[in-house]
């Protein structure tokens, strides 16, 4: 792809999110019904291609549970309220109520009491307890401390994630975490990220980690292309760690899978998102609006509460159905942001593809008039696609 000037001293690549691309049907279609979208990676296997996004406002034990047995697996954040406090829900209650001003200073204190072990192993019992596969995230600065605790637990899954992780972090200060030397020593199935260029999620890829999660600044809450200036459009994104995995596994026989985290809000840009080259996408605010997810109307990140540069905002998020009617339907409203996933299924079906690693091979185009060709209409009485 050709650089693009954007001025005397510097280039840069042209980049696209999924608003910008469409997937092309093929010559052929097949039945929805006999469309395969579930997905394995390391020892476990999924209906369904979906994380939910490790934030208080979208996975609580009780959401985890009901997602894996949807299908699906919830990965519940253990630097996050379940695991600061015994009963959250007061503390979920008080975050609803702040106003949109003092809200960031409050969580800032809420979520500076101190993390527990005991119910950080409380959580994942709960978990397993009710039979589906317990993922759980934590923050690269935790990750020494935690993982003991999680691997005693019982934990089948560790999300390894931060705004940017990288394999090679430099410091003066501290001794930085050898993603590929704990990776190696841990015995459990490890994903990380995130990452957003090709050579970002290569090296990520060379630590061992059964996956990558890709995407930098897209979602709903995040604030981190505005604090920081720093991000990659997502199409753009996805499509380069989906060439550094065919490269990674040229060079060693193992398949790493990219999983497409954010900036994701209908079927439609999950569909484009595994067309881009992920194999999972992780969710956020799509569930957020689930009548079961705990934010009590609300949705931040991670980021949002950082005691000295907050990267995120409380956001309000409209409850649209229950996680099940968001996940696989029915639907009943015509905006796509219900029945994701019997939407990648139809979009799969619709251009002759059976299994997701072959719809990786659709063909996308650039199509910045996708979302408004013969749209006005809709456009002007605010309904469907307007």
């Amino acid at each position: 792809m050709a650089d693009v000037e954007i001025g005397m001293g510097k280039s840069g690549r042209r980049a696209y999110g999924l608003d910008d691309i469409a997937i092309v049907p093929t010559r052929r279609t097949r039945d929805p019904e006999d469309v395969d979208i579930s997905w394995q990676i390391d020892a476990f296997t999924f209906e369904l291609p979906v994380l939910a996004a490790a934030m208080d406002g979208v996975v609580s034990p009780q959401t985890a549970i009901l997602l894996g047995k949807l299908g699906g697996a919830g990965v519940l954040n253990l630097e996050g309220l379940w695991t600061r406090y015994e009963d959250p829900g007061p503390v979920l209650d008080e975050i609803a109520a702040l106003p949109a001003d003092a809200a960031t200073r409050r969580m800032q204190q809420l979520y500076a009491d101190p993390i527990r072990d005991d119910l950080v192993v409380a959580r994942i019992a709960e978990i397993k307890g009710a039979g589906v596969v317990s993922v759980a995230s934590v923050t690269p600065q935790r990750t020494q401390r935690l993982a003991a605790v999680c691997a005693g637990a019982g934990l089948d899954m560790l999300v390894i994630q931060g705004t940017v992780v990288s394999a090679e972090h430099v410091s003066s200060r501290t001794e930085p975490l050898n993603l590929k030397r704990f990776i190696k020593e841990y015995d459990l199935p490890v994903i990380v990220g995130g990452c957003a260029s090709y050579s970002g999620a290569l090296h990520l890829m060379r630590t061992g980690a059964v996956g990558v999660l890709v995407g930098v600044g897209p979602g709903a809450a995040c604030t981190t292309r505005g604090v920081l200036g720093v991000g990659v459009p997502q199409a753009t994104a996805i499509a380069d760690a989906g060439g550094a995995r065919v490269r990674h596994l040229e060079e060693t026989g193992r398949y790493v899978h990219v999983i497409a985290d954010g900036g994701m809000r209908t079927g439609g840009d999950v569909a484009k998102a595994i067309a881009c080259g992920a194999d999972a996408v992780m969710l956020g605010s799509p569930l957020a609006g689930a009548a079961e997810a705990p934010g009590r109307g609300y949705h931040w990140g991670m980021a949002t509460f950082h005691p000295t540069l907050p990267r995120g905002a409380r956001v309000r998020t409209e409850t649209i159905g229950t996680l099940e009617e968001i996940l696989v339907g029915p639907a009943h409203h015509n905006d796509g942001r219900r029945n994701l996933f019997g939407a990648l299924r139809t979009a799969m079906a619709t251009c002759g593809y059976e299994d997701l690693r072959s719809f990786q091979k659709a063909e996308v185009m650039v199509a910045p008039a996708l979302q408004t060709e013969g749209k006005a209409l809709q456009r002007a009485q605010g309904i469907g696609m307007g």
